[in-house]
């Protein structure tokens, strides 16, 4: 790794749930700045979810960011002339990042004429019950990372990968 890592900025709690999470999501739901927009487009979707479920839209927020989350991906790495894909464990704050990316952007790409709010609680949804655009894209990296696990002897020294 070259230079410094970056500093882990802190966070404050979104006013509504009291939860920091929720306020990264809508960090990660913000376009142009428009912060706004994005708290009201999760809100609206968090009460969606409430109506859709019947249930708690935080648990069901969570749960939903827990089936998504990635446990293994796959890196490019050189030896000897050659590039291989090689699995490695992803860290927490990794796979919360790539969560929040995957539902978003499967939200996106769904959006038609409909509100984003409404698309964005039928992901989180989908995602609750392990289906989904999101899911789907998890399940893709965990493929890639079971179909290149014979290179995981390349992997650099904790980063390997114990298991699949």
């Amino acid at each position: 790794m070259r230079g410094k890592p970056a500093r882990v900025r802190k966070v404050l709690s979104d006013y509504k749930y009291n939860s920091e999470v929720i306020s990264k999501f809508i960090n990660k739901v913000m376009i142009d700045g428009k912060k706004a927009v994005a708290e009201k487009n999760v809100y609206e979707a968090l009460d969606l979810i409430a109506d859709m479920t019947k249930a708690d839209p935080l648990a069901v927020f969570t749960k939903a960011i827990e089936n998504v989350k990635p446990r293994v991906e796959v890196r490019a790495r050189r030896v000897g002339g050659a590039n291989y894909q090689v699995p490695t464990p992803v860290n927490d704050r990794r796979q919360q990042s790539l969560a929040f990316r995957w539902i978003v952007d499967g939200a996106r790409a769904r959006r038609s004429s409909t509100k984003f709010s409404k698309v964005l609680a039928e992901e989180l949804v989908e995602a609750y019950k392990n289906t989904g655009n999101a899911v789907k894209k998890r399940d893709d990296v965990h493929r890639m990372a079971d179909a290149n696990k014979a290179f995981a002897h390349l992997a650099w020294g904790a980063n390997a990968p114990t298991s699949f």
